[in-house]
């Protein structure tokens, strides 16, 4: 997925993402041991770390928020950045020193980081007891038995079918308003600079019917908004008979029925006009007018969309594999734009400093977010990961200096353009979901509004989960504030 750590984020102050999520759902139902969860990197392995919880509980395990509590203690990993492979390797350290006072306890590494440094965390380092591949977590159970056994555990096969679709995840760290609903697995995408495809595996769609069921039973138990994830949501595709994307693309004659994510995004806003939904991430060579359309259609859809253009210069999306090329980029944004309007949030994900950059192709990037003005972004320099295909053939030749200059010449760029495109909302009548304390104040309360900005309003007579009517009285290029002036409005 492409929406991941980040160094720095332009965006909304009150929502930028941390860079771990750390598991502080406490579940005593008598269950004699205790897990541990800590989540690095993107949505999606937030989400996995949900499943985990699942099966594990179903195996004899509560969650606990200490891991100096836990039996077992679980780093769910990425390893899209060198900076999120360093942090959990700092993590291991401490866990480790936990253990030598308890070594009874079992570590393990989930997720991204297991697959690709298996051998040198078991075997080199010996600094984890399981390792465990994003495709394997159905059998975490026997490998922590195992672990405890003395023997090592370890499974990172990845799987052409596996999507968990029957696996009702536990809701961790939840503010019980919003969720997330993963609606695919692995990357049929090979852009040049990035490992997922390696660590997650081909592109399979899970069944749309256990999709719905799922929102249905989060909006039965008072949810108000899901978040549907995959690497790479308007691929998505699915038939009765095949998950698998690119065997379907094969086949799809053959189908009794195909749906595809402007089907699937429809599915789910049927739920109930009172359930939100957003989706994350779209790719640029895939979202299509049928989409934008469907978000058109419903209005508890929310119009935002995160576009991530990594580059504003097609030879370096070209180097990158992208796909797409710069018109190709800017034609979809101006269908976004016509259909949904400006005043749909669009965000980008960018790259500095890129194999070969030059300072022209720099200025593309910068000309590029001038002409899409996004209203928040994800930005950071060139990472080079190894056993990605940019690796193999291509020298990482920027200088950091230069690297760090180009990205900080991109942070103003954005910084700029977020406090333009908030100037635009002062003084607009918007509805925004109330789900959270404002980090700076208990009196004051968050919420979002349809374009995915963070709005802060007074908590007086409000409520978790409220939908309320505000006027956006005051803004800064990270953030909105408003007055209240109405407490859920009728929305359908």
């Amino acid at each position: 997925m492409e929406n991941l750590i980040k160094d720095i984020d332009i965006i909304s102050g009150e929502e930028a993402q941390a860079v771990d999520y750390k598991t502080t759902l406490e579940e005593n139902t008598g269950k004699t041991k205790k897990i541990y969860i800590e989540s690095y990197g993107c949505q999606m392995n937030f989400s996995d770390s949900e499943i985990v919880a699942s099966i594990m509980k179903e195996n004899g395990y509560d969650t606990t928020s200490d891991f100096h509590q836990a039996d077992v203690v679980f780093l769910n990993t990425c390893s899209i950045r060198e900076k999120a492979e360093q942090t959990v390797r700092h993590r291991l350290n401490q866990f480790n020193s936990v253990k030598k006072q308890k070594p009874e306890m079992t570590i393990g590494v989930l997720g991204c980081m297991a697959e690709r440094l298996k051998d040198k965390l078991l075997e080199e380092e010996k600094i984890v007891d399981v390792v465990v591949g994003p495709d394997a977590y159905r059998d975490l159970p026997n490998l922590v038995n195992a672990a405890e056994d003395g023997r090592k555990g370890v499974n990172t096969f990845l799987s052409r079918e596996e999507t968990y679709a029957d696996i009702a995840p536990v809701r961790l760290n939840s503010n019980g308003i919003t969720a997330f609903i993963s609606i695919m697995r692995g990357c049929d995408n090979m852009c040049s600079f990035c490992v997922v495809p390696f660590t997650r595996g081909r592109e399979r769609s899970r069944d749309p019917h256990s999709i719905v069921a799922e929102a249905q039973e989060l909006f039965a138990k008072g949810y108000k908004e899901v978040t549907l994830l995959g690497q790479n949501v308007d691929s998505y595709k699915w038939s009765p008979e095949e998950n698998n994307k690119a065997r379907l693309n094969k086949n799809e004659v053959a189908a009794s029925q195909v749906i595809n994510f402007a089907h699937l995004l429809e599915m789910v806003a049927q739920v109930s006009p009172l359930l939100r939904v957003r989706f994350s991430t779209s790719h640029p060579k895939d979202i299509t007018d049928e989409v934008l359309y469907t978000m058109k259609k419903y209005d508890n859809i929310c119009k935002y969309i995160h576009l991530p253009v990594q580059s504003g210069n097609s030879r370096v999306l070209d180097m990158m594999n992208r796909t797409y090329d710069r018109e190709w980029y800017l034609d979809r944004v101006r269908a976004i734009r016509e259909i949904l309007g400006e005043e749909c949030g669009i965000s980008s994900d960018m790259i500095a400093g890129f194999c070969t950059e030059t300072e022209e192709e720099h200025q593309d990037t910068l000309t590029l977010m001038d002409i899409v003005k996004y209203d928040f972004s994800y930005m950071f320099f060139y990472s080079e990961r190894p056993g990605t295909l940019a690796a193999k053939k291509y020298e990482d030749d920027i200088p950091l200096d230069i690297k760090k200059r180009r990205l900080a010449e991109i942070i103003e760029k954005q910084s700029k353009l977020s406090a333009e495109r908030n100037q635009l909302d002062l003084g607009q009548e918007q509805i925004i979901l109330i789900e959270g304390t404002s980090k700076k104040s208990k009196d004051e309360l968050k919420g979002r509004n349809s374009a995915n900005k963070v709005v802060i309003v007074p908590a007086a007579g409000l409520q978790l989960g409220d939908y309320v009517k505000v006027k956006i009285t005051d803004c800064s290029p990270a953030t909105l504030f408003g007055e209240v002036l109405e407490i859920n409005p009728i929305l359908a």
